[in-house]
């Protein structure tokens, strides 16, 4: 079956299940070698998505969907904007039952700024994966940076809710 690993709001299962439905399983996993950055730019000025870009020695943590069918994974494709936002690569995830090759969004060329934070309510999708993370990482994500107070309007351009998971 594919895989699909995230490492930003779809961390949170009940955002991945209002996205694509059920999947097989979910299980911690760890990205070698990449970062994880808030740097793909919103839709909104000054706000950022999540991202991972390559980076020796450094590891990305996150949460490891194996999807019930393939499928899953195109149904995923217009909330992760791709092919234009992000594009979706197979890379090796690292988990307890060994590696497992699967799928990872990451910022498409051009859309990436500097100087950007996430909002609020992006992060609590994130810190949903709590299950999935290491003690130190998921506090490394709670001390981020947030822009609070983004009114309705500004959180459905990002794709946010604070009335539903998706």
């Amino acid at each position: 079956m594919p895989y699909y690993f995230a490492y930003g709001s779809n961390m949170n299962p009940a955002r991945v299940a209002a996205r694509i439905g059920c999947t097989r399983r979910v299980l911690p996993g760890v990205l070698h070698d990449h970062v994880l950055r808030f740097d793909k730019a919103s839709k909104v000025p000054g706000i950022a998505h999540a991202n991972v870009s390559a980076s020796a020695g450094e590891r990305v943590e996150g949460a490891l969907f194996e999807l019930e069918h393939p499928g899953q994974i195109r149904d995923m494709d217009p909330f992760e904007g791709y092919p234009h936002e992000y594009d979706r690569h197979r890379l090796p995830v690292a988990t307890r039952e060994g590696t497992i090759e699967s799928w990872v969004y990451i910022a498409a060329p051009g859309t990436t700024a500097g100087a950007l934070r996430p909002a609020r309510e992006y992060l609590v999708h994130l810190l949903a994966g709590e299950p999935f993370l290491t003690p130190d990482y998921h506090a490394r994500l709670a001390g981020v940076e947030a822009v609070a107070g983004l009114d309705e309007a500004t959180l459905a351009a990002l794709g946010l809710s604070r009335h539903t998971p998706r």
